[in-house]
């Protein structure tokens, strides 16, 4: 039986706590809301005792909040049948691998430390940067009027807001799929204090382009999510502010990622458009030239579009990428990684950023097939007439 239909099954059986059962309509989250604590340990002792699967499953969700915690606690076993007692010692086995002390002998344990998971549901995550510079936030909190609220939304530092969603679900689904998003997928989400997230979605917000409208449904929220956010506290700023850069000798090695494709290269695609279609054309032009010559021609196109690309702020966009890659690296303990990036992030705010090896490896990276086209390109047969050596017609 679903967990809906012995809750609707328990309410019969509970005619006191009826009311508070019902309007929770299965959510294990709003059950807390609308019980007190002896109602509570009541229901959970009735599922138990009757509909062991169900109680199981209002345990697994109650053991993931504080309140909820202190009813598993406090919630007697003596009377259950064997299989409820075994379901209430399984969580309270599950609760004491994550350091909570339960006193025995029972029903009345006393919690030295509560988890850490806040029943308020205050609680946010950040991915790394996909190539385009991009990145998801989310936020959850509590709904006033039940359950959570979920915020996602996906941002740039240079394009602004991207899209924007929020959804409402039971806190233990938001608590799940936050726990789900901080292990899957390639860019994978490392956790995040809230008020480093409203930063982050505030300053984002602040560099949206004038001429194109902001995500549907994003104004409606905009005060509660970017309001007075602290830009102080942005994941980029934290992290400088909290670690030392590397020795420049680190930075060899974050080169190395990004010509592996392993971070970056964040390169704004008009940038990009420029460069390849001037590569382009030295590809196709019909003067035949040496491969030297191509090659210092390339040379001279790669370096013209990197003064270009570190103008303006560019360094400083591109310095707070690296910083953002170095804090998801210092939530994961990659102490050492997470200073390497802030050197990197050093190196492209210097005078000579858009000369470094640095530089150079992030604009390759998406030119690469263009410029192997170069390096490969054989004169073509019969047009000796047009080729053109260094000193000679």
């Amino acid at each position: 039986m679903s967990l809906a239909s012995a809750l609707e099954r328990a309410a019969g059986a509970l005619p006191a706590a009826a009311d508070a059962i019902r309007p929770a309509n299965g959510d294990p989250d709003r059950l807390l809301d609308g019980l007190r604590p002896d109602e509570a340990q009541r229901l959970l002792g009735w599922l138990l005792t009757h509909e062991v699967e169900a109680g199981e499953e209002l345990l697994a969700a109650w053991v993931e909040g504080e309140s909820g915690v202190k009813v598993v606690l406090a919630a007697p076993d003596a009377g259950l049948p064997k299989a409820g007692r075994k379901a209430l010692r399984r969580a309270r086995h599950q609760l004491r691998g994550r350091g909570i002390v339960v006193s025995e002998p029972e029903p009345a344990p006393t919690v030295a430390r509560l988890p850490a998971v806040d029943d308020d549901l205050s609680a946010a995550a950040v991915t790394a940067l996909d190539p385009s510079g991009a990145c998801l936030v989310y936020l959850a909190e509590r709904n006033p009027s039940g359950g959570a609220r979920l915020f996602e939304v996906a941002l740039d530092e240079g394009r602004g807001l991207l899209e924007f969603e929020v959804y409402s679900a039971g806190r233990s689904q938001v608590r799940g799929f936050l726990r789900e998003i901080l292990g899957r997928g390639r860019l994978p989400a490392v956790e995040a204090p809230p008020e480093a997230i409203r930063a982050l979605i505030a300053r984002a917000a602040g560099a949206h382009p004038e001429d194109r409208p902001l995500p549907s449904g994003f104004g409606e929220w905009r005060s509660k999510l970017a309001r007075g956010a602290d830009p102080a506290e942005a994941p980029d700023v934290r992290v400088a502010g909290a670690l030392e850069p590397g020795e420049p000798g680190s930075v060899e090695a974050v080169v190395e990622r990004v010509r592996a494709g392993e971070l970056g290269p964040w390169v704004p695609g008009e940038s990009l458009r420029a460069a390849a279609e001037r590569l382009s054309e030295l590809s196709e032009q019909r003067i035949i030239v040496s491969a030297a010559q191509r090659r210092s021609q390339a040379d001279e196109i790669l370096g013209e579009s990197l003064d270009a690309l570190f103008a303006d702020g560019g360094g400083a966009t591109f310095a707070r990428r690296f910083r953002h890659a170095a804090f998801v690296a210092w939530q994961r303990d990659q102490e050492e990684e997470a200073r390497a990036l802030l050197a990197a992030a050093a190196v492209c705010e210097g005078a000579e950023a858009a000369r470094s090896p640095l530089a150079r490896a992030l604009l390759e990276l998406p030119l690469a097939g263009l410029l192997a086209k170069l390096e490969t390109e054989e004169e073509t047969p019969g047009a000796s007439s047009l080729l053109v050596t260094p000193g000679g017609a």
